[in-house]
């Protein structure tokens, strides 16, 4: 709603709680997997991200994912510790940090986006020919409202609201 305001009649108690639903579904197989490395999300997202934009900065890594300086630190060390992310000093400034994702650090990303794609897929299939365009458009829609309601940056170790 615009300014914050809340929206008129009852909350979307059927919306919400399928959204919990669906973010259990699509994180607990990838939460399996990282667990086996001794991650969690927050090494997800930062993987995800570093694989994404090769050469990313650490400083709009920080801005992608919204979280504390230390908290990125820590969860970069295990990665780069443990060979899936290499950091590099940038080229004009050797003060910068560029993250690039190891072919480990690639491989896992993969198998991890392609395992989550499959269920975006199969969630997908009833939809019809415009069920992607409505869902992105939909996420979007989501994820604008952060935005609109900006909060201050948050702990990666933590699940936050």
């Amino acid at each position: 709603m615009p300014g914050g305001a809340e929206p008129a009649g009852e909350p979307h108690y059927d919306v919400i709680e399928l959204l919990f639903f669906a973010y259990r579904a699509f994180i607990g197989r990838p939460d399996r997997i990282l667990s086996e490395y001794g991650f969690g999300r927050a090494h997800h997202r930062v993987l995800h991200f570093v694989a994404r934009n090769p050469g990313i900065r650490v400083t709009d890594l920080l801005d992608i994912l919204k979280i504390t300086k230390q908290s990125l630190g820590r969860v970069l060390k295990q990665l780069i510790d443990t060979g899936f992310i290499d950091q590099r000093p940038g080229p004009a400034d050797r003060r910068q940090r560029l993250l690039y994702a190891t072919d480990t650090g690639q491989a896992l990303d993969h198998r991890l986006s392609m395992l989550q794609s499959r269920q975006i897929e199969t969630a997908l299939e009833g939809l019809g020919d415009d069920g992607h365009a409505l869902a992105v458009r939909f996420l979007t829609g989501l994820a604008a409202t952060e935005s609109r309601e900006a909060g201050p940056a948050f702990d990666a170790d933590e699940e936050q609201p």
